[in-house]
């Protein structure tokens, strides 16, 4: 037998659609028959109260010889329905032969109980002089064979010859009186057993209806459930496969960062040492290489992250001026390069928001709005209508046609080329605005934007007004982006456990001025930080690598320097990966990402940003 049916005949019923093997013309079939012995308990009920009314209708007329074998008659097939309702409720039934076999065993009770009331109909009419005798004797035995419509109709024939055995033979004993008044009664009763066989077979065709409706909507809920357990396998399998890829991109992204991120410094290192122009040159061609595929990463990482749903937001009320010296930090330098102006206004402005989305956001736009724009300026300003900022990135570039303003934001979607697209705007994979949209969506920051052809174009994030927070940490940098710094004096330490990177650092920070200390392992830098040397000068700068040995990483490294140099010793830390929530590590323990590939001039802005080094 199947589970389906074992498991309703645990709950005292069976699938009429299982049991039947799909087949719903059987499965009427066995409804009907589960409908029966779910209904005879309370014929059984009924059966012994009209008993007992019988009983007392003629107790006092019917001699005891009729009355007591006819009772006796009745019990033991009570008792004997009883014990089939028993053994059909522990039944499991599993075949079309077994499903006939308990209908034999129901209609072979029904057909004696019939044949009870029939013999009650021609025993006991005649014996009561009084007519409340007579008239309690019809109603009884009638009232029985309208009862039997609801489960028996679906029998045509069975019902025919139940209310004909409890019928007929009372119209017979009836008729047997051979007078108008005994003629009239029986032609009446006839008349009522035909028009009750009328109203069997109309309640019979509605009753079909309805259990062939509800066959179906068995089916199809049957159906509705494998569909859905296939759906939710799979969606099992849709997840496993999104974190499969996004592991794969996890992996990938800090295997692949690691040699990239250790060619430019080794490249920048390289071009502080040789001054030809024509290897000055090629350095520079390495860099923008570097600077291209870092962004290619950065854009697949972020893509990534938002459609595996591990970027949460966290609002809270900030200064706009925190990220613009950020921005001017990171940007200035390719806007002066270009020849363009990059003004940032409205720094003054406070917002409801998370920071870190509205960074990224920004970037993503300020970073489109430098790579398209030939000649002019590209401007980040705030300004504050009613309770609402609008905080606006504009540019003089090229601008976006009509027909393209519709696509902007889908993934990979790129504007086609014009011929005053130069072959550096036209690199990357087309993520970059669609993670714009992405992440104002998770904010629910309406963002907008308006563009003229050969004029430029203005993207507005409109964020909630907020409180002014508490006096920013953050150290201004004013000027231009640094174009070159000295570190001299300045100590930094070192965490990187890949050798071409830590080598690549040392060379690139010794060439800066910088005295260092490296370590491979957090081990490493621990023993040395703990050590009891009076000569162990305190250091202005850490720069750690966010992997490290025996599942340890940059956060360990930083807790366990600050706990000898104190908390207050600024830090940065490179990684390969942005799919593991650095940012909220950001916050807690008071340090700056760098993600790998980092090229050596968004390094030097940073060691800049944090110490506070003016650019030489």
């Amino acid at each position: 037998m199947s589970a389906a049916p074992a498991a309703a005949a645990a709950a005292g019923t069976i699938d009429p659609a299982a049991a039947a093997g799909g087949d719903l013309a059987f499965g009427a079939v066995v409804e009907t028959i589960q409908s029966t012995y779910a209904y005879m308990p309370a014929a059984l009920a009924g059966y012994l109260a009209g008993v007992g009314v019988v009983t007392m209708l003629f107790w006092s007329t019917a001699p005891a010889a009729v009355m007591l074998p006819w009772i006796g008659a009745f019990a033991v097939m009570c008792v004997v329905r009883g014990f089939v309702i028993r053994a059909f409720r522990r039944a499991t039934p599993s075949s079309r032969a077994d499903w006939l076999r308990w209908r034999l065993r129901s209609n072979v009770g029904t057909v004696v109980a019939a044949s009870l009331w029939g013999a009650a109909g021609w025993i006991f009419y005649g014996l009561g002089t009084e007519q409340q005798q007579t008239t309690g004797l019809i109603i009884i035995i009638y009232t029985f064979t309208v009862a039997g419509i609801p489960v028996l109709s679906t029998q045509p024939k069975l019902y025919l010859t139940y209310a004909s055995l409890c019928l007929l033979p009372l119209v017979v004993r009836i008729a047997l009186g051979q007078d108008v008044h005994s003629y009239q009664l029986a032609g009446e009763l006839i008349l009522i057993i035909s028009l009750t066989a009328v109203l069997a077979n109309s309640y019979r065709q509605a009753l079909q209806r309805a259990i062939d409706l509800k066959l179906q909507a068995d089916e199809l809920a049957a159906r509705l459930r494998v569909e859905t357990l296939a759906a939710e396998a799979a969606r099992r399998e849709a997840e496993i496969a999104n974190r499969a890829k996004t592991q794969f991109f996890t992996a990938a992204s800090h295997d692949l960062r690691q040699p990239l991120h250790a060619m430019g410094l080794f490249a920048e290192a390289l071009r502080q040492r040789v001054h030809e122009p024509e290897v000055a040159q090629l350095v520079n061609s390495i860099n923008e290489s570097v600077d291209a595929l870092e962004g290619l990463f950065s854009e697949l990482l972020d893509i990534t992250r938002i459609d595996s749903g591990v970027i949460e937001v966290h609002p809270q009320h900030f200064e706009v001026g925190d990220i613009l010296r950020k921005l001017r930090l990171h940007f200035e330098p390719s806007a002066f390069e270009k020849g363009l102006s990059l003004r940032l206004r409205g720094a003054g402005k406070v917002v409801f928001a998370d920071p870190l989305l509205v960074e990224r956001v920004l970037r993503n736009l300020v970073s489109n709005a430098i790579r398209y724009t030939n000649d002019g300026s590209v401007l980040v300003g705030c300004r504050q209508r009613g309770d609402r900022v609008r905080v606006q990135v504009w540019d003089t570039g090229l601008g976006i046609g009509e027909a393209e303003q519709t696509r902007i934001f889908d993934e990979f979607y790129q504007v086609p080329n014009t011929p005053k697209v130069s072959p550096d705007q036209r690199k990357g994979l087309g993520l970059g605005l669609a993670i714009v949209k992405r992440l104002a969506d998770l904010m629910n920051a309406p963002l907008t934007m308006r563009s003229v052809p050969g004029r430029g174009t203005v993207f507005t994030l409109e964020l909630p007004a907020g409180r002014a927070p508490r006096p920013s940490a953050l150290l201004a940098v004013p000027g231009k982006g640094p174009v070159g710094i000295t570190l001299a004096g300045r100590r930094i330490v070192v965490v990187e456990d890949e050798p071409a990177v830590r080598a690549g650092l040392e060379v690139l920070l010794l060439g800066w001025g910088a005295q260092i200390d490296a370590f491979d392992s957090v081990a490493a830098a621990r023993a040395w930080a703990e050590r009891s040397d009076p000569e162990l000068v305190k250091p202005d700068l850490f720069i750690v690598d966010y992997r490290l040995e025996d599942g340890l990483n940059g956060v360990d490294a930083i807790k366990a320097l600050r706990r000898r140099f104190g908390d207050a010793i600024p830090a940065i830390l490179v990684t390969g990966s942005t799919m593991t929530g650095h940012d909220k590590e950001a916050h807690e323990h008071n340090f700056h990402l760098l993600i790998k590939p980092v090229v050596p001039n968004k390094l030097r802005a940073m060691i800049a940003f944090k110490l506070g080094v003016k650019p030489v």
